[in-house]
């Protein structure tokens, strides 16, 4: 006997503005117009002959029956959502999914992901960079790398290494002008740096007892690498973190015009749930990644 089913999308409007009490944040979740939600809840309600909702003013409000099958359709979806997410960790007993900082990833670990493949061949990295700190209750990633003053609450944190500030620039940037002879000097060119750590130029211009330049002037980027790529391409001098221009210095693609750097009171994390203890996959990671930053460490001393 076929299912008489109201239509799927009826559904998980009504239910999602049931659960919000707001047609606008039922459309924001579902990434549709307020209007096409309110369509889908008319279209359930006359599908089904019963008014589920009373529009109001600042928002709705579900009549009795509304509740009812909102709390039915919503302990559905949970069923379904729980199913698929055992479905699909079923095939993916190989994959290891890695969230990064977006600098992190571009200028430090996949410079570096070939070496891990070589050792792990049979592990398949999944990637993701964001800014914002993991929850790993709701992220769907194995374990992630934590830039800040403190590990993540509640995680499995290891130390990987702290911040050292200098400034670096291409040296091309001296062909028609004289490298600065002291901090003091940095006045004449352009700061770059992240609109993330704004605060940078300003630390390191304070440790250097510079009082004469504003930290918070010149160009600034949605994320360092892209700050360090317009340091390559000679537009100003950049606030980097050391550890992400190694590379750059050693081939000479940048240089360090200055001898002043400064550590800051953050650092790199490697974090995992606790139960991630007992995946191999995790334990590959972290065995490598340590390796790594040792071998870094040691080499800048």
């Amino acid at each position: 006997m076929a299912r008489r089913l109201p239509p799927l999308n009826a559904l998980r409007a009504f239910e999602a503005t049931a659960r919000n009490g707001s047609l606008t944040r039922a459309a924001q979740e579902l990434s549709v117009t307020q209007g096409a939600v309110s369509r889908h809840v008319s279209q359930l309600e006359a599908w089904l002959g019963v008014a589920l909702c009373q529009r109001l003013r600042h928002g709705i409000e579900t009549t009795a029956e509304g509740a009812s099958y909102a709390a039915t359709l919503r302990a559905a979806f949970d069923l379904i959502e729980a199913q698929t997410r055992q479905l699909r960790a079923r095939p993916t007993d190989n994959i290891l999914r890695i969230k990064l900082p977006p600098t992190f990833a571009i200028r430090w670990f996949v410079p570096r992901l070939a070496r891990f493949h070589a050792l792990h061949r049979h592990i398949d990295v999944h990637i993701t960079t964001s800014h914002q700190q993991v929850e790993f209750d709701r992220d769907e990633v194995d374990l992630c790398i934590h830039s800040g003053p403190a590990p993540i609450p509640g995680a499995i944190c290891r130390r990987l290494f702290g911040e050292i500030l200098l400034p670096v620039c291409s040296p091309g940037l001296f062909r028609n002008a004289e490298p600065p002879r002291d901090a003091a000097d940095l006045s004449r060119f352009v700061l770059l740096c992240s609109m993330h750590r704004a605060s940078d130029w300003p630390d390191w211009l304070a440790a250097a007892r510079v009082a004469t330049i504003d930290g918070n002037s010149g160009l600034k980027f949605e994320n360092s690498a892209l700050a360090y790529q317009a340091a390559v391409d000679e537009l100003g001098i950049v606030m980097a973190q050391r550890a992400f221009v190694e590379d750059d210095l050693r081939t000479g693609r940048l240089l360090a015009p200055l001898d002043l750097r400064v550590e800051t009171g953050n650092a790199y994390y490697l974090a995992y749930p606790k139960g991630g203890q007992a995946s191999p996959l995790i334990a590959a990671f972290e065995a490598w990644i340590v390796q790594e930053t040792t071998q870094m460490e040691e080499a800048a001393r």
